[in-house]
């Protein structure tokens, strides 16, 4: 049976994920840094197995790979998912605690659990690891300059993993939702709407225009290709980093000179 392990996994983007693979009868392994979530999400996933972890504390990632040893001594696939939409904010306004903040679970999060995995999916002579960007990582973001550093950073961290790992026959590779339906985008646009001076409907139109789909994502959208990175289907993929977002044309500039 093939084991994978998927990051901030009790909910979101992340639980989709794993529900998915879970019905394609992998052994799924999540961890979150939210109890109430984790609770949540055994009690609809019952043959499922979960740790409480911040990312961002390597203490707690140890932790989290005794658990996986324990409970199943190997590791196939690792999805990095867990990340947090930091400050939205003119750069010379945002607090050093928040960039710090978003640098440690966006990128060094990742770094820790991958660091960890590594020597297990090694021992497979196989594998596949799928880091969660954004299209932030692929272009600069006006007012959010912490996550666009740190998903650009993934880009980065997973092209060099691939030449790494590629010859272990682990393949690696980022995708880079657009904006996805749900509460974190629903809070961003808040966010940007009160520094703007503008409404949260406007500031939505504008983020939905960035898109030649003119739409939201939808999480399967992103479970759907995480998933056909991970398996034999897309094995032959790798330093990639796929977007999957309706083609976003461009980022609008709307703030103000």
């Amino acid at each position: 049976m093939n084991v994978i392990l998927v990051t901030a996994g009790a909910s979101g983007i992340g639980r989709c994920i794993a529900e998915l693979f879970l019905k394609d009868g992998f052994a799924v392994h999540v961890c979150d840094i939210n109890a109430d979530h984790i609770a949540e999400f055994m009690q609809n996933n019952p043959n499922a197995t979960a740790s409480q972890t911040d990312v961002s504390k390597i203490d707690e990632v140890k932790k989290l790979f005794k658990d996986i040893v324990k409970l199943y001594g190997k590791l196939n696939v690792l999805v990095n998912n867990a990340g947090i939409a930091g400050a939205s904010s003119l750069i010379e306004d945002v607090p050093i605690d928040d960039w710090n903040r978003t640098i440690d679970v966006n990128l060094n999060g990742m770094f820790y659990v991958t660091k960890l995995a590594v020597p297990l999916l090694k021992k497979n002579k196989s594998g596949s690891i799928v880091n969660l960007s954004s299209t932030a990582g692929l272009m600069g973001v006006p007012n959010r300059s912490p996550y666009a550093a740190s998903k650009w950073a993934v880009v980065g961290l997973t092209k060099t993993l691939a030449m790494e790992l590629g010859p272990f026959n682990i393949n690696v590779n980022a995708v880079c939702p657009g904006c996805v339906e749900g509460d974190r985008i629903r809070r961003v646009i808040e966010a940007d709407a009160k520094n703007q001076g503008k409404t949260s409907e406007e500031i939505e139109a504008v983020y939905k225009r960035q898109s030649s789909m003119r739409l939201f994502v939808n999480k399967d959208d992103v479970a759907n290709m995480v998933h056909y990175l991970s398996t034999d289907k897309g094995h032959n993929l790798s330093g990639q980093a796929i977007a999957v977002d309706g083609n976003t044309e461009g980022l609008f500039n709307w703030l103000e000179p």
